[in-house]
């Protein structure tokens, strides 16, 4: 490893990520094959669309963990919106939208991954509460278990574009960002950059992890 590397995540913290990456496209996978006639072919794999199910209903299963433990991970640092530099960040949208000379500094997270946060946490419990009235109905009122549905697709249409954004800026839109989830570590100049007030806090508290 190079010398000057800076540590921005734990082994924990990675894998509760990928876990949660991985159930998430899977499971929106698997649930537009279930959802469209035309998409139907993405069962093919896997046996048909009763497997196609299964896997669906499993996947959420690891989903909901992974989800739990990113809550508890990341609420303190990425749930909490601190103004008035995040409403700054948000005026000029940080910079990745048109050129800006200075962007307000942020803390660890950005305001948009805080928005992305919360999508993937209020909307994930959604995706879990009707995803477990719709595979277990019996019991519950037939009118509930219909607005299961919409509410279910509802949950999809918010993830589904979020998840893609923060993939694109994960990888390309933001180069040296892939490290921070395969490795923990990232460059200076990379920190410098995405996350500056975080970086001078934790100089400041000694709590900085160096590969020097």
């Amino acid at each position: 490893m190079k010398k000057g590397m800076i540590k921005v995540s734990d082994g924990f913290e990675r894998v509760v990520h990928w876990s949660m990456a991985v159930s998430c496209l899977i499971l929106m996978i698997t649930g537009l094959g279930m959802m469209f006639h035309s998409l139907n072919f993405l069962g093919i794999p896997v046996g048909g669309l009763k497997s196609l199910k299964l896997l669906h209903n499993f996947c959420g299963l690891l989903f909901i963990p992974s989800l739990l433990f990113a809550i508890l991970i990341w609420w303190k640092e990425a749930g909490i919106f601190k103004f008035p530099e995040d409403l700054d960040w948000i005026k000029c949208a940080g910079g990745y939208l048109w050129h800006v000379e200075h962007p307000p500094e942020t803390g660890k997270y950005n305001p948009g991954q805080k928005a992305f946060f919360w999508a993937v946490a209020l909307f994930g419990v959604v995706m879990i509460v009707t995803g477990f009235i719709m595979w277990f109905p019996l019991g519950y009122p037939v009118g509930l278990v219909r607005w299961m549905y919409p509410l279910h697709a509802l949950g999809f249409l918010v993830i589904f574009p979020f998840f893609f954004i923060h993939l694109y800026l994960g990888t390309i839109g933001v180069p040296g960002s892939v490290s921070a989830v395969l490795t923990g570590w990232v460059t200076r100049s990379w920190a410098e950059k995405q996350c500056p007030k975080w970086l001078k806090e934790m100089e400041e508290k000694g709590k900085l992890e160096t590969s020097d």
